[in-house]
């Protein structure tokens, strides 16, 4: 089966056609996310101390008791591209959209209910309802390209785009719209590689590491490798794969039913042999599947995992092992004492 660089997980969902012509692509981090809520992406883990997982310094120190971050949509309009960051997982305020334009929806054009500039008083209800305001910035970082953009909120327009599950005829509400803010407008498909492996964040402080993060390139491991450090799955062991970074050498087991991939755990050894993280990693829920390996399963030109130092004062990540239709990808710490961290992606049906 041929995997492109769009493939699922900070996946680009295949485009969806429907009457309007809209086409919303969500870019998502190769973390293969799940369901939010009680449909998260269903994992295991043991406490285990990760005496030699370097937390990232930082100088100035960042608030993550409200941390939000989010992945980057394209969303087609008049035969091209808008570039866009929908916050509505976040902003859930029922009067997001102006009163009149949803009244008023059987005299407005389908095509025109499709997408609107937010007015200055709706403008500062979303800022007021994510706790942001005019002197905030986007800082939106590409970890694939190292390259951090810094953007003022007040530069940015405030946006509604119709969800494309909005079928021309019925009645929409303001929960119909993806309320956000609009990056880029009227681009053709090339912008797609500049924003397939982005996150954004909001807020006064630059969050993010640079130079910190990379793909993990595995490689098969020997056999021994997987009773030493894998046990308690009830299916059949599979294939062991490694990947080396500096002092941590990561380790990926695969676990079969009838040869078909149900679980794959993860373990982190440090320089002393000593497992310091691990994993249990399953695709739970419909749509999901494991994306493939760098390196095993795919080219240079596709990378899924990746791991290093991505936030400040924060311990490195993983992400990338799970891709699904439904639900948002998630970035785990090599830390248990750190839940895993949901990128918001507004991936609604």
């Amino acid at each position: 089966m041929q995997h492109s660089k769009h493939h699922p997980y900070f996946q680009v969902r295949n485009m969806m056609k429907f009457s309007t012509a809209l086409v919303l692509l969500f870019l998502q981090l190769v973390i293969t996310g799940c369901k939010k809520d009680d449909s998260k992406q269903a994992t295991h883990s043991k406490g285990i101390t990760n005496d030699s997982v370097k937390t990232a310094k930082t100088t100035n120190e960042i608030d993550y008791n409200h941390f939000n971050i989010y992945n980057v949509s394209l969303v087609q309009r008049n035969e091209l591209m808008d570039v866009f960051i929908s916050v509505s997982d976040i902003y859930t305020d029922s009067l997001s959209i102006p009163s009149d334009f949803i009244k008023n929806q059987k005299d407005i054009p389908f095509e025109k209910l499709q997408y609107l500039e937010l007015d200055s008083e709706h403008r500062k209800k979303m800022l007021t309802g994510m706790h942001l305001t005019e002197n905030d910035s986007l800082y939106l970082f590409n970890y694939e390209f190292n390259k951090l953009q810094k953007t003022p909120l007040n530069k940015l327009k405030a946006v509604a785009y119709l969800t494309p599950y909005a079928p021309e005829g019925e009645e929409v509400d303001a929960g119909s719209y993806m309320i956000g803010f609009q990056i880029e407008t009227q681009k053709d498909m090339g912008i797609f590689d500049r924003y397939s492996n982005a996150i954004a964040y909001f807020g006064n402080k630059d969050p993010f590491v640079q130079n910190k993060i990379k793909p993990m390139q595995w490689e098969k491991s020997a056999t021994d490798v997987s009773k030493k450090y894998f046990s308690g799955s009830r299916f059949k062991y599979g294939k062991t794969f490694k990947f080396k970074d500096n002092d941590l050498t990561y380790y990926l087991q695969d676990f079969l039913e009838d040869d078909i991939v149900q679980e794959r755990q993860l373990a982190v050894i440090n320089n002393r042999n000593e497992k310091i993280f691990d994993k249990t990693i399953i695709t739970g829920g419909d749509g999901a599947e494991f994306t493939p390996l760098n390196g095993i399963d795919t080219d240079e030109a596709n990378r899924f995992q990746w791991t290093g130092n991505l936030f400040k004062g924060k311990p490195p990540v993983v992400f990338g092992f799970v891709s699904q239709s439904f639900g948002c990808p998630s970035i785990t710490f090599l830390d248990k004492a750190h839940k895993d961290l949901t990128i918001n992606c507004d991936n609604r049906h």
